[in-house]
């Protein structure tokens, strides 16, 4: 069953989206890019709020010159907080495949997933994805870089992404979709398979994802994940 990610700011921000039902709490800084990392008091706050509730992801902040010992870092310091999951944000440079070689020894010890961006990335490289299955990832997920340029939906097809998740599966890799979801794209992406959808600004007042966090919007959220997933149970059901 396909759950849903949220991305909060800070230790009450995960405690309103425990409420609100989200089956994992990201610790994201929306101010400071697609991938903005918090500091890491802050991170380690929202994983004492959390409590062992759901797991806990954070990304590591932007590196467009995956700079391997600079990423290793970075992760190795993330990791550190207590969180379930780090998530690297995988750039087109000439140094990623050094930083994925310089990666691969972390993944014995933390579990990372990598972000790919679907607007930087039309193709979806899938050969990349079976180097991080092989450098022993955890996941990998689909996002955007430039949140003023649409959705997901805007920049990949549905075929393509219903690619990406299988061969994820395939892989053995945990997959998720992300990048300025709305409530409206559940039904469209959630029979898709993915192990979660990931959301910031459809939570949020007036949809921006720099705003706070609005009640209704996450219900709508939610209400919309439990009702695709009691259409699912229906049509396992009747097969």
């Amino acid at each position: 069953m396909t759950g849903w990610l949220a991305s909060v700011t800070d230790a009450g921000e995960a405690r309103q989206v425990l409420a609100a039902g989200a089956d994992i709490v990201d610790a994201k800084n929306p101010h400071t890019g697609a991938l903005g990392a918090l500091p890491l008091d802050t991170v380690r706050a929202i994983v004492n709020a959390v409590g062992g509730h759901a797991p806990v992801s954070a990304t590591v902040g932007d590196f467009p010159t995956m700079e391997p010992h600079a990423v290793a870092q970075a992760v190795d310091k993330m990791a550190a907080t207590g969180v379930d999951f780090v998530k690297i944000g995988l750039f087109r440079a000439p140094a990623l495949h050094d930083c994925l070689a310089a990666l691969a020894p972390l993944c014995s010890q933390h579990r990372l997933v990598a972000v790919l961006f679907a607007d930087r990335n039309p193709d979806i490289d899938i050969g990349l994805a079976d180097r991080l299955a092989e450098c022993g990832f955890a996941g990998i997920m689909l996002d955007t870089l430039d949140k003023s340029a649409g959705g997901l939906l805007r920049h990949q097809p549905v075929a393509r992404l219903t690619r990406f998740v299988d061969h994820a599966r395939h892989l053995g890799l945990i997959s998720g979709l992300a990048g300025s979801l709305r409530a409206t794209d559940i039904p469209i992406l959630a029979p898709l398979g993915a192990d979660y959808l990931g959301f910031r600004g459809a939570l949020c007042r007036s949809h921006a994802r720099t705003q706070s966090l609005d009640t209704e919007a996450m219900l709508a959220v939610s209400d919309a994940i439990v009702n695709m997933r009691g259409v699912s149970k229906q049509t396992m059901a009747c097969v």
